[in-house]
């Protein structure tokens, strides 16, 4: 079988001109770690769906991307979540919008996808969600990047001027 697998790393602030070499080699193998990823799923038999959830999750558990461990800040210097999920086959979705504390959001979103009668939750009715799930937790630490947030302040400075 042909297959391919297409992510981005958001779409977020940085410029390439401002990136170093190694700035630049670190997005590129954190990217191709979670298209391996994919790959790797698929190469197995698995299905498309796990194989982006997967590739979706590298992306959330690296600090480089916008994207579960390396969100950006809200301007009052918290972190808020969302993620979507797509099935090709059924049609059908999940996404899951002002989340706080879930590890991986992608995983919460196929569940809205999978267990619930919803395509979309949000905020406190998320939160719950998550709960119920169980899925992963974790606390404001593990979400907190001092790069980030100096470029977070950067960008509303420059904004407010």
């Amino acid at each position: 079988m042909n297959y391919s697998i297409a992510i981005h790393g958001g779409a977020g602030t940085i410029l390439k001109f401002e990136m170093t070499n190694k700035q630049e080699a670190d997005y590129q193998d954190a990217l191709n770690e979670a298209l391996t990823a994919g790959y790797e799923i698929l190469d197995k038999g698995g299905s498309s769906l796990d194989a982006v959830e997967i590739a979706v999750t590298y992306l959330e558990n690296c600090p480089l991307f916008n994207a579960g461990k390396g969100s950006v800040f809200t301007n009052q210097g918290t972190h808020e979540m969302d993620a979507s999920i797509m099935n090709g086959v059924d049609q059908s979705a999940g996404a899951v919008a002002m989340l706080h504390a879930v590890k991986n959001p992608i995983n919460l979103a196929r569940l809205v996808m999978e267990k619930t009668s919803h395509v979309l939750l949000a905020g406190q009715g998320a939160m719950d969600f998550a709960n119920q799930m169980k899925v992963e937790m974790k606390n404001d630490d593990y979400f907190f990047n001092e790069s980030i947030q100096r470029s977070n302040n950067s960008i509303l400075k420059r904004k407010i001027v």
